[in-house]
């Protein structure tokens, strides 16, 4: 079974946080099954690797945009509860 053109992708940068966890939930499942030969096992990898990076970039964004909703302007939580994540 031979891969995508690795080219063919979108770029990883460009994937929103569902689509990139998406192709990474989709690699994870081929690689698991074992039927993949190991060039194309080395690519997957590499695509997942790069694909988990930008999910944590995205969540870390997240979460910091929701402190800024949560903290008041002088840095303290507002309401009588801090949000944790």
């Amino acid at each position: 079974m031979q891969e995508r053109d690795p080219k063919a992708l979108p770029a990883v940068e460009d994937l929103s946080f569902e689509a990139a966890l998406e192709e990474l939930e989709t690699i994870v499942s081929r690689l698991e099954q074992g039927e993949v030969d190991l060039e194309d096992s080395i690519t997957l990898y590499e695509r997942g690797m790069a694909l988990k990076a930008h999910c944590e970039k995205k969540l870390k964004g997240a979460e910091m945009r929701l402190e800024k909703i949560v903290l008041g302007p002088d840095g303290a939580a507002k309401g009588s509860e801090a949000m944790e994540l």
